[in-house]
């Protein structure tokens, strides 16, 4: 089953089957980490003079985007480069970032467990903070990891179903009618611009 790191569900879906494998999803290591590299830029930007501040401003999102997504047009690669030349402990965190992703590109699950235990040891002698939390997160749920190289699951597409229902619910404001909800419901996941329930006639009358 792949679920986040709460304890919640796990202990949940683990007291009615317990021999449930569990893995850790990458979404929400990839979030975590993104988090931790925010809360860096804001310490840093906080502390920073008015140079500083001003390279640093407007850099959240592209430090978490993913390289390949940074829009040349608006020069966010520049930019980006222009922030981590400034700070040594942001362009750390940065790097560390991108090298986690690489966690999932393994061969096979033996590679995978060598690149993530070099990553925690790395980082849990580091002098920035928020790496050397990362790593003991990351070194305390090791297993559910490593468990992707076993059972590649995501909660992605269910995150998605579920922006598509919460989309839904608030362009109809609202829907009374439950089983039409259901119905609605379950046309949902084919549905891209056509309005169920309506005709072509409708549509063109």
């Amino acid at each position: 089953m792949a679920t986040d790191m709460g304890q919640a569900y796990p202990s949940a879906v683990r007291g009615i089957f317990p021999d449930t494998v569990l893995v850790w999803d990458r979404v929400h290591i990839v979030k975590l980490m993104n988090d931790k590299l925010t809360d860096l830029r804001r310490d840093l930007q906080r502390e920073a003079d008015a140079r500083d501040k001003k390279v640093l401003k407007g850099t959240r999102w592209l430090l978490t985007k993913d390289p390949e997504n940074l829009d040349p047009d608006r020069n966010e690669t520049k930019r980006l480069h222009q922030a981590l030349k400034f700070n040594r402990p942001l362009a750390t965190a940065y790097y560390m970032k991108e090298d986690l992703r690489m966690f999932w590109k393994q061969a096979d699950k033996e590679a995978a467990e060598r690149r993530l235990d070099i990553w925690i040891q790395r980082e849990r002698n580091s002098d920035i903070t928020v790496l050397r939390t990362m790593a003991r997160t990351l070194a305390a749920y090791r297993s559910g990891l490593l468990n992707w190289y076993t059972h590649p699951l995501s909660t992605g597409p269910l995150g998605g179903f579920n922006n598509k229902v919460q989309t839904m619910k608030r362009q109809a404001y609202g829907h009374r009618n439950m089983h039409f909800f259901m119905l609605k419901l379950r046309t949902l996941h084919s549905r891209k611009y056509t309005l169920t329930g309506w005709t072509s006639f409708q549509l063109s009358a």
